[in-house]
C-alpha cells in the first residue's frame, strides 16, 4: 500500500507587485502611454486566472506622497495595466512615502493583508510575487508565501534571503500554483 500523497490545493489568491514585476519600472510613472508589460506578464496572469485563482496587485506608489504623482495618474496607469492584462480582483495601493510610518508600505504587511481582506481569503493561503526583497518581506510579514523574480535592480542579498525565486513570471506562477508547501516552509 502506498503512503497517502500530500493534498495539493491551489492558493486562495495570487498578488503581484506592479512596477518591475507586471510592468517595466518607470520611476514615478503617471503616463499610461509609458506602461510596458514585463516579459511573461500576460502568460503569468492568464495562468493564474485559468486556474480559477483570484489575481490582485499590491504596489507602493510613494510618488503621491512626494508630490510627483497624483492619485488620478496612479489610477490612469492602473486602467492601462488592466487594458493590457484584464481586470484584477483587487488593487491595494500605498500612496505613502518611506518616512511616513504607515503600516501599508511594503515591506510592512498592510497591502497584503488589505488585499486578502477585500478578497475574503486567508493570507496564509496567498502568494505574493515581486521583484525586490520588500515584496517577499511583506508576504512573510502577512503570513503569505513570497516568490521573488529577480531583475537588474534586485540586490544579490535579496535573492539569497528570498527562499523561493523564479527566473521569470511564468515560472513564479508555476511555483505559486504548486502550493503543497505551507507558507512557513516557503521561506
Amino acid at each position: 500500500m502506498r503512503p497517502p500523497q500530500p493534498v495539493r490545493s491551489l492558493p486562495a489568491a495570487v498578488l503581484f507587485d506592479r512596477d518591475g514585476t507586471l510592468i517595466a519600472d518607470v520611476p514615478y510613472n503617471g503616463d499610461p502611454s509609458r506602461v510596458a508589460l514585463m516579459p511573461g506578464a500576460r502568460e503569468a496572469v492568464d495562468a493564474v486566472r485559468a486556474a480559477g485563482v483570484p489575481v490582485g496587485v499590491v504596489t507602493n506608489q510613494s510618488g503621491v506622497a512626494r508630490g510627483v504623482l497624483t492619485r488620478r495618474q496612479v489610477e490612469d496607469v492602473r486602467l492601462r495595466v488592466e487594458e493590457l492584462l484584464g481586470p484584477f480582483a483587487v488593487w491595494a495601493v500605498c500612496p505613502h512615502g518611506p518616512r511616513d510610518g504607515c503600516g501599508c508600505r511594503k515591506p510592512a504587511p498592510g497591502l497584503v493583508l488589505a488585499a486578502c481582506r477585500r478578497l475574503a481569503v486567508p493570507p496564509e493561503r496567498t502568494v505574493v510575487i515581486g521583484d525586490i526583497g520588500a515584496d517577499v518581506e511583506a508576504a512573510w510579514a502577512a503570513g503569505a508565501r513570497g516568490v521573488l523574480v529577480p531583475t537588474a535592480v534586485t540586490r544579490p542579498e535579496e535573492v539569497t534571503e528570498a527562499g523561493a525565486t523564479a527566473s521569470d513570471l511564468p515560472e513564479a506562477v508555476r511555483l505559486a500554483l504548486d502550493s503543497a508547501v505551507p507558507a512557513g516552509e516557503a521561506r
